[in-house]
């Protein structure tokens, strides 16, 4: 596993992101490094961690492991978990799992991999971006696009990259061209490149195939062993790719969540009412002991 740190005070920090996206530096900037000791790193399959795609040995109780061994390491006694999307999804899973490690939570553009959200990514997009979900599916016959998850999961687990990484880069360029409120090709192109694709693509045919490895509806049911723990959701208005009723239904359930709603934001963690509202959670959270 792939990690990059920097001290200043005990380590309050752990950005997550993926499943397969990896990490970049650009993520600290959401914290005060005169404060926070910053923590991020690559899940397993993601980034810099090797091999890139690997899905062998790898699942949520992996990645929750992981994690715990990181903070092991670096000898770390609680910290905040910060992570958006799929970042949500397992910062919530180790939360669920280690509460009593957690001093808080930073969530955004909550996504908890129920089949519903997965089948929304799928299809439901297509109501708002037809053109961008016929590239998607361009590639596949008739059939397939009846079941486009396991069409893609054969393309993309494939041994040869003449067969996976096509696929890859057009369901990566699919995610990149639905996450921001207007069009930015600096974003799609950035979910373009090779390594952010096949990590991407391969990682998340791979976790939603199988379910998050999680039984339906776990993070939902089992919010109640972080009912004590501060957090903050800050969620797009207009985020397509993980709509806002799931972060109404995480905050429904967690009464003393903090909740931002941006009215004019989509999914990127980079668009400007978004990015201050992370940044201003991260500020709240500077005086917890």
């Amino acid at each position: 596993m792939g990690a990059v740190g920097q001290s200043r005070r005990p380590a309050r920090d752990l950005p997550a992101r993926g499943p397969g996206a990896g990490a970049s530096a650009t993520h600290r900037r959401f914290f005060d490094p005169k404060h926070y000791r910053i923590v991020i790193f690559d899940q397993r399959g993601a980034g810099r961690s090797r091999p890139l795609g690997e899905v062998e040995e790898n699942t949520t109780a992996h990645l929750i492991a992981d994690m715990e061994r990181l903070r092991q390491m670096l000898k770390i006694e609680t910290w905040q978990v910060f992570g958006g999307s799929w970042g949500s999804t397992l910062a919530l899973a180790y939360a669920e799992t280690h509460p009593e490690r957690v001093r808080a939570l930073v969530l955004r553009g909550i996504f908890m991999c129920r089949e519903s959200e997965v089948n929304w990514f799928l299809y439901g997009l297509r109501s708002f971006f037809p053109d961008i979900w016929d590239k998607l599916v361009s590639p596949l016959d008739e059939e397939e696009r009846q079941d486009i998850l396991r069409a893609y999961h054969k393309r993309l687990m494939h041994p040869d990259s003449a067969v996976h990484m096509p696929a890859a880069r057009a369901w990566s360029t699919y995610e990149g061209s639905c996450s921001t409120l207007l069009p930015s090709p600096e974003t799609v192109a950035a979910f373009g490149q090779d390594t952010m694709a096949l990590g991407l693509a391969r990682m998340e045919a791979h976790y939603f195939l199988n379910g998050v490895f999680l039984p339906p509806n776990s993070l939902l049911d089992n919010v109640d062993r972080i009912q004590d723990i501060p957090g903050t959701i800050v969620q797009g208005r207009y985020d397509c790719v993980c709509p806002p009723v799931t972060a109404f239904e995480l905050r429904d359930a967690w009464p003393k969540v903090e909740f931002v709603l941006i009215p004019d934001a989509g999914h990127s963690a980079m668009e400007p009412g978004i990015r201050k509202a992370l940044v201003a959670a991260t500020e709240k959270y500077k005086d917890l002991a």
